[in-house]
């Protein structure tokens, strides 16, 4: 009995629509706690069926870049509630692959914070990122309403 093959045929196929090269979040990741801080001051609570989340915008003073709009960051949070070290990793690595799969969906120039509940623990991984494509096509949205609503290319500050 070749062993090799049975574990090719029960590993999923990847279908034509994954990306042929990896993304990352690398560049893209909130790390410091005054990003933290200054995202929470700026941005209103939001949920969602399995997380919470914070839309905030970014001062254009704070591009790296040549004069472009800064580039959209994502943050996770997992607190000593959602359970022992192992599960809060656990929950963190489930939602950072989710994300690292749909970085082209951030919304421009905005910092997006999870706050995800213990049950992404035992969600099914296709329903976690169904709901976090789901969070950032409205944040998309709501950021791009904003920066209609106020003429510029700024995102939003949002409001209470």
């Amino acid at each position: 009995m070749d062993i090799s093959r049975n574990l090719h045929s029960a590993l999923p196929e990847r279908g034509n629509n994954s990306p042929s090269r990896k993304q990352s979040l690398a560049g893209a990741r909130l790390r410091k706690h005054a990003d933290f801080q200054r995202a929470y001051a700026a941005a209103r609570k939001r949920q969602s069926a399995s997380m919470s989340w914070f839309l905030a915008s970014r001062p254009a003073g704070s591009s790296v870049e040549r004069g472009d709009a800064p580039r959209p960051r994502v943050g996770l949070t997992a607190g000593k509630a959602l359970g022992k070290a192992h599960e809060r990793n656990r929950i963190k690595r489930r939602m950072r692959e989710a994300l690292r799969r749909h970085v082209d969906m951030f919304p421009e120039g905005c910092d997006l914070i999870f706050h995800p509940r213990p049950t992404v623990l035992t969600l099914d991984f296709t329903k976690l990122e169904e709901e976090i494509v789901r969070i950032l096509m409205q944040a998309r949205a709501e950021a791009a309403h904003h920066r209609a609503k106020s003429g510029s290319q700024s995102p939003p500050a949002a409001a209470s």
